[in-house]
């Protein structure tokens, strides 16, 4: 196996558990501050609520994706999560 086949073969997972918990818990937590605005409480307080559970969901995405057993899984939670959420931002997106 050449330097460059091994490279890839251990820091590629690396680098993807990297991407998914950068990029993937951002998604993640804007979809999740954007869902907020859905809840029956005022306006303003949902907007609160939306950013603040964004920190947690954004450490919970990155926490999520480094304790997967593999990358692939780590990608596949963050999908299932992100489905819900999308559902529930796009009714507030059409409004």
């Amino acid at each position: 196996m050449t330097v460059l086949a091994r490279l890839t073969h251990t820091a590629g997972p690396l680098l993807s558990r990297i991407v998914a918990a950068l990029l993937g818990g951002y998604g993640l937590a804007a979809l999740a501050s954007v869902a907020a605005v859905a809840l029956p409480i005022s306006r303003s307080e949902a907007v609160l609520t939306g950013m603040l559970t964004s920190f947690a969901i954004y450490a919970g995405a990155v926490i999520w994706t480094f304790a997967a057993r593999s990358a692939w899984r780590a990608w596949g939670g963050l999908l299932v999560v992100a489905l819900p959420l999308a559902i529930v931002a796009s009714t507030v997106w059409r409004q």
